[in-house]
């Protein structure tokens, strides 16, 4: 897969994410793996970025209005009907004019805009930064949306990007009790183990430091 220019895909981001103030700050990447750990505090200097549902599991802990909140085409808006978020930026295949009319019969509380996330972008961004060409390769090819946005933000240049609520080994999701089997997990594995030694990219698990060898969150720059 030839690399794509991304410099027009990172200059209409960068735009459309600057009213929000985020781009200064570290980002919290919020994945819905069963119990985050979402340190005390942190969210005092971190930008909170949801992926997909798990701004239910953010609103049973009173963690407040999501920054950016990303999700998938496919995901049920049934399965969390009070999405609150300043920026939804949203996998989908319509023009970006048609999304706020698709929004007009789901159910959340708030979302202060609305922006497309194309996916040839989303897999671009994701080879780009990592190095890792993944057609073909585990489950389906590519890599969960929490990866994704943890390549995004190194892409845009933010200061800091810390993964939180995301496994390579637990089943399940934080939002529910189903015990899901958890996909794409090869996929995951080979890009977070490639940026592993990446200077802004931490975690705050643990068991995921330990997997994929990046760096435990510490709090110290």
């Amino acid at each position: 897969m030839p690399e794509t220019d991304l410099s027009h895909f990172v200059e209409t981001h960068r735009k459309w994410l600057r009213p929000l103030g985020i781009l200064e700050r570290p980002w919290l990447i919020l994945g819905s793996a069963p119990q985050p750990a979402i340190p005390a505090g942190i969210l005092s200097t971190h930008a909170r970025i949801d992926i997909n549902n798990v701004g239910r599991t953010a609103q049973e802990m009173g963690l407040g209005r999501a920054d950016l909140t990303v999700r998938a085409k496919k995901k049920s808006w049934a399965e969390h009907p009070h999405t609150d978020t300043k920026m939804l930026l949203w996998i989908h295949t319509v023009p970006g004019f048609a999304l706020p009319l698709l929004l007009l019969n789901k159910p959340y509380d708030h979302i202060g805009r609305v922006r497309p996330l194309r996916r040839r972008d989303r897999e671009a961004m994701v080879l780009q930064v990592s190095g890792v060409p993944l057609e073909g390769f585990g489950d389906l090819g590519k890599v969960t949306n929490g990866v994704a946005m943890a390549c995004y933000g190194l892409l845009l240049g933010v200061p800091e990007v810390v993964l939180a609520g995301i496994s390579l080994t637990k089943l399940g999701h934080s939002y529910d009790q189903l015990g899901r089997r958890r996909r794409q997990v090869d996929e995951d594995r080979a890009v977070l183990t490639a940026l592993a030694a990446h200077p802004r990219l931490s975690t705050t698990e643990p068991e995921l430091a330990a997997e994929s060898g990046i760096r435990l969150w510490t709090g110290a720059a």
